[in-house]
């Protein structure tokens, strides 16, 4: 079951992507353009910072696609990755590389956050994303970071304009299913007051 599972999602994928992914690339507008709306974010946004988050957030997803190994589409990567023969590249991945490595930065007037989108339909799939905002914002006033949707290449939208999904705070969505995994977290002291 599992195999016929993988040959439909290899079959699906490549009716729905192409046969090859293209190699992820952008150029300094791209750049220009999502440090422009990190600095509209807020007066406090430091415009150097968000040149800064915009710079990495481009070339580190083409980074992490690379090191994942991804040369088709993300689901068919996806699939590969389940199977054993991939290591990463699932979206969740994706997330938490690009959230780590924004976070290393030490940004004073940004923060990250990270999302998850549960299924609207069965035939879709649960999904994360690391979102930016300006320091102190919660995830629904700052842009989704997704490398992921697009094979490496960065799609990015403010929260509230990506429609496609949606997002959730991911601790929000990960205390609705697993309540009592959470439940005993909260007691022991392990997790923060949601």
């Amino acid at each position: 079951m599992k195999t016929l599972f993988a040959v439909l999602a290899c079959c699906a994928g490549l009716i729905l992507s192409g046969c090859s992914a293209t190699p992820p690339s952008y150029t300094q507008n791209d750049v220009t353009k999502l440090a422009q709306t990190l600095t509209a974010l807020g007066p406090e946004v430091d415009p150097a910072e968000a040149t800064r988050a915009a710079q990495i957030a481009f070339s580190y997803s083409k980074q992490l696609a690379t090191e994942y190994g991804v040369t088709t589409s993300p689901i068919i990567h996806n699939v590969r990755v389940n199977e054993g023969d991939k290591e990463r590249g699932l979206c969740v991945h994706y997330a938490e590389d690009m959230q780590r490595r924004l976070n290393q930065e030490g940004f004073k007037t940004l923060q990250m956050h990270r999302a998850i989108a549960l299924p609207k339909t069965p035939f879709n799939i649960d999904h994360s994303t690391a979102v930016i905002s300006r320091r102190g914002d919660d995830m629904y006033a700052g842009v989704i970071l997704d490398p992921w949707r697009n094979g490496g290449d960065l799609f990015w939208s403010p929260t509230r304009d990506d429609t496609r999904y949606n997002w959730r705070p991911r601790m929000e969505v990960l205390e609705e299913l697993h309540p009592e995994e959470f439940a005993a977290a909260r007691a022991a002291g392990l997790l923060p007051q949601l």
